[in-house]
């Protein structure tokens, strides 16, 4: 038991150079692979998502010249299933997911007023085993056999009888070993929120960011090990012969359905929710108020997703299931638009009540609150069971699930990039450049998908290879074309903007934006260990409480436990943030990225049926293991935290 150093100043210069020793990576490739810094991991993710993002948008691009025109034979029916199934595959789970895992690794422990998330090695290993099985996918490629039966993947077209390559198998295990990320990295997150807040950030006091990503860390630590199941009972299917979805020997091919969409709409909130929290955060700086209705949107956050398990079914209104089923899976359809609806209202009461600096962030937030009810509207309107078999696998569906992965996701993440890059990099982005991309990509955002509802209305199917003249839709799908390359061009102005900034930004200081959470208080770029000394908090906005009315506790972040008896951060309850642990948190390790090679080689060995190889693949995973969790003299030990109660 020991008693930490408290009430030291955070500029002392001393602090800082032990404090920059004990938790900087070490220079050069080694210590590169090797880092565990939440804040690199977070930018890791950021990039190789966007990098995703970008070849999702050139699969997009060709599936619009496609479909531009009538009778178009640019590709194959093969080539477009295959370019339909991974642009799908692309945008949805190597996105939409880790660009917000991103934002979330890089913020969550600055926000919360920590030094690290609670497993760094944990961390490092989702990113690298989420690199992989992007990369395993994309393999296929070159082996000119990419998934060819939708990224929904129904059965029997992806069973061997109809799909006797190795597309789907590539599909299957790269989305077990995606599943394995996604589940570490979850975990990661919840025993960060509930294990090392700072001092003081009570349940009811954490930013709403942090209520998205863990709301969305829960949901996927309850539905991925569905579609996980789902996808490995396929793979034994294929390889074994065993009939899980078989119906010609007993199988259920809906229970493939059940299982997908078991996952599948609580994935679109945990892609959905975590953007949310970044609106809810970042737009009251812009308004010059804190959020309007903190707690219901709060309580929104986490009814959104636990109604979101139970609304699965309205995918599969059109598969012959009992009409009282339907009618249950309809209401609860109809009543998750109730929580979404609280978060909507408390945006625009932020707005209205509030005085609106018109930066190129808050334009991203605005348009974002608009995308968000239209899309919102169009998956109201499925939730009908007659309106939704009329609706169902026609490219209406195909402009609500726009609206939902493009319009929601991809302002509020661009808006984000916005309002943190400065944080992130110590430069402001260019505002007219940024100004001009908000403008260009709203304008082709909704030229481009908006009319997509116009054509399912006319007829027009989804998952369609061509279609003959005179259908009536040459003129709508010429218009979803060429709004779809406007809103690719926005795309590469934002990055433009972004190479430019990096380049020759204007400085941005600690707190450019005058913002009232933690991780302004601190200098932009941040150190490697966040915080010379741990902050106190005494409200939800920290950096405002002088200029708020009825904040009786008052925050401190330049004073507060010193904790630099090596690599540590405090440890607190779960409700009221009372510290009662001194954490000793892990060093840099090659281990992560050791165990992500050995897992990745066991999913090729598998694929290949190399039995002997998978074998030793899988023992050098273990051994990986029992290094990483060998007892250590120094790191990973906790100190029980004695303290006056002062």
């Amino acid at each position: 038991m020991r008693q930490p150093a408290t009430a030291r100043p955070a500029d002392d210069p001393r602090i800082a150079e032990r404090l920059q020793a004990l938790w900087e990576t070490r220079p050069g490739v080694t210590g590169w692979l090797s880092s565990v810094d939440h804040k690199e991991i977070g930018l890791r993710y950021l990039v190789t998502s966007f990098l995703f993002l970008l070849v999702g948008g050139l699969e997009a691009a060709v599936i619009r010249v496609q479909l531009g025109h009538a009778d178009s034979t640019l590709l194959t029916p093969e080539q477009y299933n295959q370019l339909f199934t991974m642009h799908g595959v692309t945008m949805i789970f190597l996105y939409a997911l880790p660009v917000l895992s991103g934002f979330s690794n890089y913020l969550w422990p600055l926000i919360l007023g920590s030094r690290d998330m609670a497993f760094p090695r944990l961390n490092a290993l989702s990113y690298w085993i989420f690199l992989a099985s992007g990369l395993f996918l994309y393999a296929s490629f070159l082996l000119g056999r990419a998934p060819d039966a939708g990224w929904f993947n129904y059965t029997p077209y992806s069973g061997r009888k109809y799909n006797p390559g190795v597309n789907i198998d590539m599909y299957a295990l790269g989305m077990v070993l995606m599943g394995v990320s996604t589940t570490v990295g979850s975990i990661n997150f919840v025993v960060t929120l509930f294990r090392t807040r700072a001092p003081g950030m009570s349940i009811n006091r954490v930013p709403i960011l942090v209520w998205g990503t863990l709301t969305a860390s829960v949901g996927n630590l309850l539905a991925v090990p569905a579609v996980s199941l789902a996808f490995f009972m396929l793979w034994l299917e294929r390889q074994f012969g065993m009939h899980f979805f078989d119906a010609t020997a007993g199988g259920q091919p809906l229970l493939w359905q059940h299982l997908f969409w078991m996952f599948g709409h609580p994935w679109v909130y945990a892609i959905v929710l975590p953007a949310m929290g970044i609106v809810s955060d970042a737009l009251p700086t812009f308004c010059r108020r804190p959020l309007v209705g903190y707690t219901p949107v709060a309580l929104s956050t986490v009814t959104t997703m636990v109604l979101g398990f139970g609304v699965w079914v309205h995918h599969m209104f059109a598969t012959g299931l009992p009409p009282v089923s339907l009618s249950f899976f309809s209401a609860a359809s109809f009543a998750i638009v109730v929580p979404s609806a609280v978060a909507v209202f408390a945006w625009l009461a932020t707005i209205w009540t509030g005085r609106p600096v018109f930066r190129t962030p808050f334009l991203f937030f605005a348009g974002f609150v608009l995308l968000f009810v239209v899309g919102g509207l169009s998956g109201f309107m499925t939730a009908s069971v007659p309106v939704d078999r009329q609706l169902t696998d026609t490219y209406f569906v195909v402009g609500h699930l726009h609206y939902v992965i493009i319009g929601i996701n991809v302002f509020a993440v661009v808006g984000g990039t916005y309002y943190w890059f400065p944080k992130m990099t110590g430069r402001m982005m260019n505002e007219r450049l940024g100004r001009w991309n908000f403008w260009v990509m709203f304008i082709g955002f909704n030229v481009g998908f908006f009319p997509m509802h116009i054509a399912g209305l006319l007829g027009m199917p989804r998952r369609i290879y061509t279609y003959p003249a005179g259908m009536g839709w040459d003129a709508v799908n010429a218009v979803i074309s060429w709004g779809a390359y406007l809103f690719a061009f926005g795309v590469l102005l934002f990055l433009v903007n972004i190479l430019r900034s990096l380049r020759s930004g204007e400085p941005a200081g600690p707190n450019p934006w005058d913002a009232a959470t933690l991780e302004w208080a601190t200098s932009s770029p941040p150190p490697p260990y966040n915080f010379a000394v741990i902050p106190t908090v005494g409200s939800r906005s920290p950096l405002w409480e002088d200029r708020l009315e009825g904040v009786r506790t008052r925050s401190q972040v330049d004073q507060g436990l010193l904790l630099d008896h090596g690599r540590e951060t405090i440890g607190t309850t779960v409700l009221d943030a009372e510290p009662d642990v001194i954490l000793r948190m892990p060093g840099d390790s090659p281990a992560p990225l050791l165990l992500t090679l050995a897992l990745a080689g066991a999913f090729t060995a598998a694929l290949l049926h190399r039995w002997i190889a998978l074998g030793a693949c899988a023992a050098l995973a273990l051994l990986v293991i029992v290094a990483w969790l060998w007892p250590e003299t120094e790191l990973g030990q906790t100190a029980e935290f004695a303290h006056d109660g002062s």
